[in-house]
């Protein structure tokens, strides 16, 4: 799918209701319920998070939390954005519900809100090597409308998705280490423009990207799943984007040298 940001249309599209496990991109949803705390007041940037033993227990890409750490939302948000941190994304739906399974009804509950209608979240993260996850499901389509409402909704969360390398603190009874991040979205190094937004990758749901880039006003969302490899995903991404901004302009998304209309 390639959307535009500012009118929701579809620009160009292909297979993009079918459902298929959408790996880590599943934690566009995931930033988007942490933001809309924050922009409540409920939740605040410097607000404390203690890592559970499960959370730390997560696999897949991670920064290694200890049960018992604890770590600041804005170092936890930047780590789930930068490098797709699991036990961040677990802890934090933890703090904010109780248990990542509260948080997961939210998340789908929230996804009903945007229309998300080939959707059903069964974790924060998107791992899929449990029996449960196989109906971890989402589409191209519905990625784009949750990619839209985070990156319209709030701006401010491009000081993490465009951030290609930093450092966290960790602090933990055995003192404080320095972790390094480095962004998993090489778009973010690769295409000019780019804001952002999340990549994914497992064994069954091969390469996800959620890609979005800006450029004379025109902000555009390009979703690719199940790509074979993770080259491919950024190049089909790139192809997308790339098609947009030739053939459209920020002026109500009308294509180029489209009549709009006579003074």
């Amino acid at each position: 799918v390639l959307l535009d940001a500012a009118t929701g249309r579809v620009l160009f599209e292909q297979n993009a209701h079918e459902k298929l496990p959408p790996a880590s991109v599943t934690k566009v949803m995931t930033i988007l319920l942490i933001m809309e705390e924050i922009d409540s007041g409920r939740l605040s940037y410097e607000d404390t998070v203690t890592v559970s033993a499960y959370a730390a227990s997560m696999g897949g890409s991670q920064v290694y939390l200890e049960p018992g750490e604890q770590m600041s939302v804005r170092d936890m948000l930047k780590c789930i954005a930068v490098v797709s941190a699991n036990d961040c994304a677990v802890a934090m739906a933890e703090h904010l519900c109780g248990s990542e399974a509260a948080f997961v009804d939210q998340m789908n509950c929230r996804a009903g809100e945007l229309g998300m209608m080939d959707t059903h979240f069964v974790n924060c993260t998107g791992l899929d090597d449990d029996e449960n996850a196989k109906e971890h499901r989402t589409s191209a389509h519905d990625i784009a409308l949750m990619s839209r409402e985070l990156m319209n909704r709030f701006p401010e969360i491009r000081e993490y998705t465009t951030t290609w390398q930093d450092t966290i603190v960790h602090n933990t009874r055995k003192g404080q280490t320095t972790f390094g991040l480095t962004n998993t979205n090489k778009l973010v190094k690769w295409y000019e423009g780019a804001t952002g937004l999340k990549t994914g990758s497992t064994g069954k749901a091969l390469y996800c990207l959620s890609g979005t880039a800006e450029r004379d006003g025109l902000h555009l969302i390009a979703v690719v799943m199940a790509a074979p490899d993770f080259k491919v995903r950024f190049q089909e991404t790139m192809k997308l984007l790339d098609y947009g901004f030739a053939n459209y302009s920020a002026e109500k998304g009308l294509p180029k040298g489209e009549k709009m209309g006579q003074i």
